[in-house]
Parts: structure tokens; sequence; C-alpha cells
């Protein structure tokens, strides 16, 4: 048999690789890591930590993506000890604001920069948005180098970038690669468009900046995607659009502010397409709509399909929840909705999202004196009020080695009552919260899957 065939092939798989290398190596970034080096800074932050917070930060990460709180540490008998922990932030403005990552400075008790130049500034915690991983910090100063953004949103896959960060602690390391993929979602997140790369990022890099080869910056490092704890070739970055309307956000309010459709959406598989005579799997199917929400209020309904919104396409249900997170409150939108095999046009004037808390709800300012618990809350619908018959907050989120998830309180948790104060609604446990002493053990009482129950939360 001759084996011509199957060499052709081959060899064009090998040649179309050497070329990609090639290309790869013609990418010269040096002048752009001289250009830019002095806007990016390290960050060190000191906090105290328990062992079992430490041991839980060095789980992998493929272990918390399926496990969750799931995985077990050993309760630690131990008083916390100082910590220190290091990342990266850049300049966003001349007067002295940075961006980092939100897990960078979270639980900090102090936080200081380093310069290209070695000097070493205090820097204050301005705001942070833990969905977002984004956080912002300004230093005193003028005249700081800013650096230039690009456009998220026209990212290619496949176009060389840079990445500047101080992994393990090596300051100003530069790393190169390319654009895997955009938009990409992931497990446990609240649909952030994360951009993927090959970019070699390890621990120290969360917060750095992310260049194109123009020198724009189009996202911030945020996290890896590892079984080892280090670089496995899957990087995430938060897109640049995103956390500048974070930034904008907290720097003139001190929060951030969501809007709110009101609507449980889904993706539609090749089966769904069929069913609903869809020529192709895209848009995202309505599984729920809340009542008395900008959604029902619109006229839409269980089932209909969302094909596209103020007139950008809907190709799956993490795009709707991304337009909808980054339209400001107010604001009114057309949708174009099939049902029945028939196309509508509806408005909705979305709200301000339920789950919106104020900056320092989940405790991780240090001015406030507020205990951080470590989680998100947000208030009860009506809908939800009407089933249950009750008031009060519920967990939405938690953080793995918080105070309220080694309490053993869990994501979906409705709070009524915490150190034996009624809680039915957000400002009411936003006081209750700032009045909790420290070092006890208060009661919260809840309800868990339609059943009461009381537990005991530990104050540190």
């Amino acid at each position: 048999m001759s084996t011509k065939p199957f060499l052709m092939p081959f060899c064009a798989i090998v040649l179309s690789g050497l070329a990609l290398q090639t290309a790869q190596a013609t990418v010269d970034f040096s002048q752009l890591v001289e250009q830019v080096s002095p806007s990016v800074v390290r960050v060190n932050v000191a906090k105290k930590m328990t062992q079992e917070e430490i041991l839980q930060q060095q789980l992998p990460e493929i272990l918390k993506r399926f496990f969750g709180n799931q995985v077990q540490i050993p309760q630690q008998r131990r008083a916390p000890v100082e910590q220190s922990a290091y990342g990266t932030a850049f300049f966003v403005s001349k007067d002295g604001y940075l961006l980092t990552n939100y897990h960078v400075i979270d639980g900090a008790r102090k936080i200081t920069i380093t310069l290209n130049d070695r000097r070493e500034l205090d820097a204050e915690l301005v705001g942070s948005d833990e969905r977002t991983d984004v956080a912002v910090l300004r230093v005193k100063g003028t005249n700081f180098p800013p650096l230039k953004f690009g456009d998220s949103d026209r990212v290619k896959v496949g176009e060389p970038v840079l990445a500047i960060g101080s992994p393990f602690g090596f300051d100003y390391s530069a790393s190169a690669g390319i654009v895997s993929a955009t938009s990409r979602t992931m497990s446990r997140e609240n649909a952030v468009p994360f951009i993927q790369s090959d970019v070699a990022l390890n621990p120290g890099n969360s917060g750095g900046p992310l260049f194109n080869q123009r020198g724009e910056v189009i996202g911030i490092n945020s996290r890896i995607f590892s079984g080892t704890g280090g670089y496995m070739g899957l990087s995430f970055s938060i897109p640049v659009d995103v956390a500048m309307d974070v930034f904008d956000q907290v720097k003139q309010s001190g929060k951030v502010t969501r809007s709110y459709l009101g609507v449980i959406p889904q993706d539609i598989d090749r089966n769904l397409a069929e069913v609903y005579k869809l020529e192709r799997p895209e848009g995202a199917l309505i599984t729920q709509v809340m009542a008395d929400t900008p959604a029902s209020k619109a006229g839409l309904k269980e089932g209909d399909i969302v094909l596209s919104y103020a007139g950008q396409r809907i190709t799956r249900s993490t795009d709707l929840i991304n337009l909808i997170n980054r339209t400001r409150p107010n604001t009114a939108v057309m949708l174009t909705v099939q049902r029945a095999q028939q196309q509508l046009q509806l408005q909705a004037t979305l709200q301000v999202a339920p789950d919106d808390t104020p900056a320092a709800t989940d405790g991780a300012s240090a001015n406030t004196g507020t205990p951080s618990l470590g989680m998100q809350v947000r208030e009860l619908t009506a809908a939800e009020k009407a089933q249950l018959l009750l008031s009060g907050v519920v967990i939405e989120t938690l953080q793995p080695t918080g105070l309220a998830a080694r309490s053993r309180l869990e994501a979906g948790d409705v709070i009524t009552r915490l150190n034996d104060q009624p809680t039915p609604n957000l400002n009411a446990f936003i006081q209750v919260l700032k009045t909790l002493p420290k070092d006890r053990v208060v009661g919260v009482s809840l309800l868990r899957g339609g059943l009461p129950l009381i537990l005991g939360l530990r104050i540190e």
C-alpha cells in the first residue's frame, strides 16, 4: 500500500505547526515591556489567616471547580497567624488609582504597592466587587503613569498577547502567548466573559494587565485552571471593559449596581433546537420568569427564546446575562423573542438588581469595623417572600475559607435572624452585622430546604 496519501497530510500538519511557532517567535515585545513596566506594580498584602484558610488556598483549582465547599479541610485549632501575600496591579489614572483582583486584597489588614523604581507606597482600598473579581486601590501622589485601554470586544482568537506581573514574587516578569478563546465562562461564576489565553500565569500574576500588540490593556489576569496549582496552558483574564465599568461605579459611588430582568435562562442544545424549530442551537431559553419583575411586565413567558438583546445577537444564555450586567438600571431595551415559532419584539425596562449591595456589605472594608463573613447576600424577591411566607436575606455566594462557610452556612440559606435580631431586609441585615461582637459565637436562624435551622456563627 502506498504511503503518499498519509505523508502529505502529516507534512502539512508539521509545516503548519512550524509556521505557527515561527509567527509567534517573530513577535518582539521587548519595547512594549520597557514602555509599560513603570505602570505595573507589585501588591503586597498583610492578612491574618488560619491554618485551614492556608490549606484551602493551596487546593488546586480543579478540585475547587468540581467540589467547591465540599472539600473538607481538617479543623485547625491554632490562632490565626500573620501572612504575607502578593499580587499585581496597574495604574489607570495619573492621580493614583489602580486596578487589581478582589481575591488579591480580600481580608487584607494592610496593602502596600512596590513601584518599578523600588519605592513602596501605602494603598487604600477604594472598593471591590467579588462577582467580577475586581478591586480598586489608590495611593497618594500625582503624575503616575496610566496605561492605555483597548476594546475587549474586538479581541480575536489567535492574536498575540503579553502579561506582566510578579509570579511567585518575581517582580516584572513578562510572558507572552496567544488568545485561545473569548467569552469563556466557568462553573460557579457569575457569567464573567473571560478571555482565555495560553500566557503563562502563576500565583502572583493575579491583578496584572494583559496587553495586545499595541500596548493596550485588554484584560486583568485573574486565574489559572490547573490540577497542580501551576501553569498548564489555561489562563483567564477579566475583559477590561468589565473591569472599567466596575472602576467607574466604585469611584463614583463606592459600590457596584447591576441591572435585573427577572428571568432564569438556559442554553439551547441540538435537541431543543429541533423541538423549537430553530435552524441552529442559539438563543437563551427562558425557564422561569419571576413575578413583578421587568420581564413579567414586558410580557416574557416561560418557554420564550431570547434571540437578540438591544440589537445584539444571543448565542448562549451567558450572552444574555453579560449584556444585562453591562446595562445600567432603568434602561429600556428591546428583546427579539421567539414564541410558538413566531418572532416578537418586547421592550423591558431594567431595574436595580435585588442583590445589589453596598461595597461594605461583605465586610471587606477595614474602616467600617464590620466583620468579614465571606459571603454575598440579597433580599428575597416579592415572589419568594410569598412562597416562603417569611422575610429575610438569602446567601448568594460563599468564600470557601470565609467565616460563614466555616460555620456550615450554605449558598441558598435564607437568614431570618442574626444574633437574635430579625433581618427582614438587606438594610436590617447590614445594621445587625455592624453590631456583632468580636471573638464570640452568635446564633443564626435560617431556612434551608424548607426546614428551619439554627447555627452558631463564630466571629473572628
